[in-house]
């Protein structure tokens, strides 16, 4: 490396420290320390002068040769019980490191050590032996305002550690949905809720990058222990060449002393050059992994030069990389993230660069920085060991637990029945009297007792729905009495307050107001509805409350609020065009799956951009299910049912003819499609007669093809016109004035998806003036798909996806292949 670039990687390092992200969180604790002690300009405090911050039975301080290394491995704090450090702190994403450096301490050996760590949430270590120095790195999204570790000692056994660090790390860091690793599905859990260990981070083709060279204080290990042929590969350094932009990676994404570097093939300019470049990287068994790639092409000459593919284990993560067209600039930083299948079965991962078959002329393949990342298991495990949270380490205690379980665990079945029986008893009674003056509660035969109020109505089991019951006095505290500071909406079912629950659960509490013309048939069809269905583009049911004549609904909270918000009338930042795409795509995906269900179609009824919420990441999820109603038999053709739903959303043919079929929410959700693309309110008195109905208003400019004269301003110029005309004509067939006109919700999301693939890039082989027609009509190869197909080809997706991928993973088949169209360009 030359002095320049020695130069230019100097003052990249100070430009990381300074202008950085600056975490709300910093604890950095030197543990059994009388004194603070510096490592690189990053100062530990002594657990000594933070002793609030440790509860421990017994205080044994460790310390050791002072030519031993970092002054936080020194000393040591040996726990022979229970102990626990407890952290106040900002909720968000979190590191947590664990240092630790066995020595011998008086009758302590620290090498035979054997001991649990966890968090409120999840176990960090079981059964953990350490024999050399090393650190144990965690990113942990903590929902409380304490983050607790536990250190536990293994039966008669003791626990150590030697430093501590909790720091906060950008929320934003982690919140992709990352793809599978040969699998073109999407990972469907919320990466919010995963723990993740750091197993390997790797520098390709650069040097060791130390915590205070990061803007995260990370550390980055150079890759050349891991690669296996070592003359398959070269270095390249380029840091000055580096390009961040904001909305792919920034320097917390990686420092530019990463970006800046890279290994790729050693194919010396060899048009024939046809081999991958590979690293083994070691792992624990019995896990799933989350990857980050992370990209940067400081090594071509100009755009649309360097093609490759990237393997994992023989696996295709992504063919046909060409990462021009995914920031449209030479050396623009990107990552890209994967998640492996299923719980590795060995001890080794093997990761592949190589060549892509679309470019001969210049094999190369390229990767700058990798990061593999333990996920925990179904149990909140990253760890598996005979630990489990809140037992004792002490055997003998286990023993005789186990005896006085022996003993009176008969007698407490006893009991336990006999309540049961009175409880049950009770109901019926107060049933039977008439005292219930809301609803009747779920009974155990799934039939209510025929009150005044219920009127007989068969109900879900009780089985289905009693676990969603929560107390009164739960609601109460998670509202803090239903504050009005936590006001955050009203509807027409009542007022809707911001709550937490006792285990730190975020959630959105709808108090049916009893003057409300919503009420009980409302409020059975939401739990009902929602107690049945998961999936991620709809909004949970975390439970409801049905005492003291209340009617609550508990749900999910959702971060961003309501999809109107966003677009009009509360000031808050425009969305993109792709936000908005996506959005509808989300919605689009929930409303295809309550019309496709495996038993009856469901049919929403109140299709609106404030029934359209959006998470912390804005994924948009279907909300709102009291007016939903379930959709005809197989024989009929609709519902006949009375006329409900919101103002100028309505389905003229339904509000005509009173028969309900899926194609009320289609329509509905084509009004949608035009406010999102307009962010006006759909219906405005305030405006000029001809303006005053958004849908008619469109459906005006739209028929004389100037619709981008209505779009909203932020988004003029930034909409391809391929991806608006394909936008404006899904919307328009959506309003359609007879049902039978307009598209499924399957169609219509198949549209959508296509409209992004044209925002995003064109579609090689596909003329501009060919997507007029889209609706209704798929490409040959999708028409003449048959049971028999293994796969199929889509024209300008990269390749073909097996047949099992079309399934939907939340369990629901999808119809045929809408939803799984793979993208040709990067998202």
């Amino acid at each position: 490396m030359g002095f320049g670039n020695f130069l230019v990687l100097t003052i990249s390092c100070l430009i990381c420290i300074c202008h950085g992200f600056t975490p709300p969180d910093n604890y950095l604790i030197n543990c059994g320390s009388p004194d603070n002690s510096t490592v690189m300009d990053r100062v530990f405090m002594s657990d000594k002068l933070a002793s609030n911050l440790l509860t421990s039975p017994k205080e044994i301080l460790a310390s050791q040769d002072s030519n031993s290394g970092p002054g936080i491995y020194l000393t040591a704090r040996v726990f022979t019980g229970v102990s626990t450090y407890k952290f106040s702190i900002t909720r968000g994403r979190h590191w947590v490191r664990l240092h630790f450096d066995p020595f011998d301490y008086q009758n302590f050996q620290m090498g035979s050590a054997k001991f649990a760590v966890s968090s409120q949430t999840h176990v960090l270590l079981s059964d953990f032996t350490v024999k050399k120095r090393i650190v144990k790195e965690y990113s942990l999204n903590v929902t409380t305002d304490d983050l607790v570790l536990t250190f536990t000692p293994s039966g008669s056994s003791f626990a150590f550690v030697n430093a501590i660090e909790v720091i906060s790390v950008p929320d934003t860091l982690i919140t992709a949905s990352p793809k599978f690793i040969g699998n073109s599905a999407t990972f469907q859990q919320s990466m919010s809720s995963q723990a993740l260990e750091t197993i390997h981070r790797v520098n390709m083709g650069g040097p060791l990058v130390t915590p205070n060279n990061d803007t995260l204080t990370r550390t980055w290990q150079p890759d050349s222990d891991f690669l296996l042929e070592k003359n398959l590969a070269k270095t390249v350094s380029k840091p000055a060449a580096v390009k961040f932009v904001p909305s792919y990676a920034t320097e917390d994404t990686a420092p530019r002393t990463v970006y800046g570097t890279c290994t790729e093939m050693n194919s010396v300019d060899n048009p024939s050059s046809n081999f991958n470049v590979t690293w083994e990287f070691e792992v624990d068994p019995g896990f799933q992994y989350y990857f980050r790639f992370h990209f940067c092409d400081i090594v071509s000459l100009s755009l649309n030069q360097l093609y490759f593919d990237v393997y994992v284990d023989s696996l295709v993560a992504v063919l046909n990389v060409d990462l021009s067209t995914y920031v449209n600039t030479l050396a623009g930083a990107y990552s890209m993230d994967f998640v492996t299948q299923s719980p590795k079965g060995t001890n080794k991962i093997r990761v592949s660069i190589g060549p892509s078959a679309l470019n001969t002329d210049y094999p190369n393949a390229i990767v700058n920085g990798l990061e593999i990342m333990k996920m925990n298991n179904s149990k909140g495990q990253l760890s598996i060991g005979t630990f489990v949270p809140g037992s004792s380490p002490s055997t003998k205690q286990k023993n005789v637990g186990l005896i006085i379980g022996a003993t009176i665990g008969p007698l407490l079945a006893l009991v336990f029945l006999g309540s049961c029986f009175f409880v049950l008893f009770k109901k019926r009674k107060r049933s039977q009297d008439g005292h219930s003056k809301t609803w009747m509660p779920f009974s155990i035969n799934g039939t209510s007792g025929g009150s005044k109020y219920s009127n007989g109505t068969t109900l879900t089991s009780i089985t289905t729905n009693a676990n969603y019951r929560i107390p009164f006095a739960a609601v109460k505290d998670a509202t803090n009495n239903f504050d009005e500071s936590r006001n955050i909406g009203v509807g027409g079912f009542g007022k809707v307050y911001k709550g937490e629950l006792n285990d730190g659960t975020k959630v959105a509490v709808k108090r049916g107001n009893p003057k409300s013309q919503q009420g009980l048939a409302e409020f059975r069809t939401e739990i009902e509805m929602l107690s049945q269905f998961r999936h991620r583009h709809l909004v949970s049911l975390i439970g409801y409350c049905d005492e003291n004549n209340e009617m609550i609904l508990i749900y999910e909270y959702m971060e961003n609020g309501t999809v109107k918000g966003h677009l009009y009338g509360s000031g808050l930042p425009s969305l993109t065009w792709k936000q908005r795409l996506e959005i509808c795509i989300g919605a689009a995906r929930g409303l295809h799956y309550l019309h496709t269900g495996d038993s009856k179609p469901v049919i929403h009824r109140d299709v609106k951009s404030a029934n359209i919420l959006l998470d912390e990441n804005f994924m948009a999820k279907v909300a709102d299910f009291g007016l939903s109603k379930t959709g005809p038999e197989l024989d009929q053709t609709h519902v006949s049912t009375a006329v409900k739903g919101s103002f100028g959303y309505l389905d003229p043919e339904y509000f005509r003819r009173q028969q309900l079929t899926e194609k009320s929410d289609v329509y509905s959700f084509g009004v949608v499609l035009f406010e999102v693309l307009c962010a006006r309110p759909v219906i405005d008195p305030t405006l000029p007669r001809e303006m005053v109905n958004l849908a008619e208003w469109a459906m005006k400019w739209q028929k004389k093809g100037q619709l981008d004269q209505i779009i909203d301003q932020s988004l003029r110029g930034n909409i391809r016109p391929d991806s608006l005309r394909k936008f404006a004509e899904t919307g328009e067939k959506c309003l359609a004035d007879y049902g039978v006109d307009r598209p499924s919700m399957g169609d219509v999301l198949w549209n959508l998806e296509y409209a992004l693939q044209l925002q995003e890039a064109v579609i090689d082989g596909e003329p501009e003036d060919n997507s007029t027609n889209m609706i209704g009509e798929l490409p040959p190869q999708i028409n003449n798909f048959s049971q028999g197909d293994t796969s199929v080809n889509i024209p300008g997706t990269a390749g073909q996806f097996e047949q099992s991928s079309i399934d939907d993973l939340s369990g629901v088949s999808m119809s045929k292949v809408f939803s799984q169209l793979v993208k040709s360009e990067g998202r």
